[in-house]
């Protein structure tokens, strides 16, 4: 990925923490030298390996898993929120539009898990991090009858991190009043995506106060 030094973040737990608040990711694979993309929740185990484990599973018919000795390496995506940046909103100029984004590519190993106990606690590990935000929370059944049934129909993976790489491109490229003005128009549009890319320029810029 293309990442400029003023957009590039390599703090480790903040990549972390932003996996885990974007866990609906983007597996990368190839077939024969041609690229093949899934749309897969992920889970993020930080106390394994030197940049973490990611936990995953796919529907059995789903022929991405097989893919896995043809790609050695294979990427993740997580995307975060992201907006249209007109140049209408600048105090400087002259300027053109451009894009806001936050983005983290996690590269790795992929693993098969085949042993059933390590299974169903992937998937209840993935159960509890989603339900987490609920006030009536969804159980998991023990490891028998129906969810055991269900099972079979999966096949679960494991992928050890081996690179990572964080791009966050707020407009730190920009004057601090430009800046000002982008997040406050992002904080009033309609669009909550694009709220919430104010938000992340807020909680980054904490420079604002030292220049």
């Amino acid at each position: 990925m293309y990442i400029p030094a003023h957009f590039r973040e390599e703090d480790v737990p903040t990549l972390h923490d932003f996996m885990r608040a974007n866990s609906f990711a983007t597996l990368v694979t190839q077939q024969q030298g041609i690229p093949f993309a899934g749309h897969l929740p992920f889970t993020l185990d930080a106390t394994r390996g030197r940049y973490g484990v990611l936990g995953c599973h796919v529907a059995l018919g789903n022929a991405q898993w097989r893919m896995f000795q043809e790609t050695p390496e294979v990427l993740v995506i997580f995307q975060g929120p992201h907006a249209y940046i007109t140049p209408s909103w600048y105090k400087n100029h002259p300027s053109v539009p451009t894009w806001n984004y936050a983005v983290v590519h996690a590269y790795g190993l992929p693993q098969i898990v085949k042993d059933e106990t390590v299974v169903y606690e992937l998937l209840h590990t993935l159960v509890q991090f989603n339900e987490a935000r609920f006030a009536e929370r969804w159980e998991m059944q023990p490891l028998e009858g129906y969810i055991q049934k269900m099972m079979r129909g999966i096949v679960a993976f494991e992928i050890e991190i081996t690179r990572l790489e964080g791009k966050y491109k707020l407009s730190q490229n920009r004057p601090v009043e430009d800046r000002k003005k982008v997040i406050e128009a992002l904080a009033y549009a309609d669009s909550e995506v694009e709220q919430h890319v104010a938000e992340l320029m807020l909680h980054r810029d904490g420079e604002f106060d030292q220049e």
